[in-house]
């Protein structure tokens, strides 16, 4: 049995989920500021959108590991 202190892997898998949707949002904030601002660098607009994409995709894949699609 695990100690009080010790997280199991499904555990650290969804505050791992809850941190990568935290950060995608804090990413949305900061394109549409920049964006919206007209003073966006098109580079750091292009990083932060690829960096927005790969928390997306890792996000579909803790989400595929914790909730498998189960076809009945």
């Amino acid at each position: 049995m695990n100690a009080p202190h010790e997280l199991d892997r499904e555990e650290v898998l969804r505050v791992r989920l809850d941190v990568l949707r935290r950060e995608h949002r804090d990413l949305d904030e900061a394109i549409a500021a920049l964006d919206a601002g007209g003073r966006g660098d098109a580079l750091a607009l292009r990083r932060l959108k690829k960096r927005k994409l790969a928390l997306k995709d890792e996000i579909a894949r803790i989400e595929d590991e914790l909730y498998p699609d189960i076809i009945a």
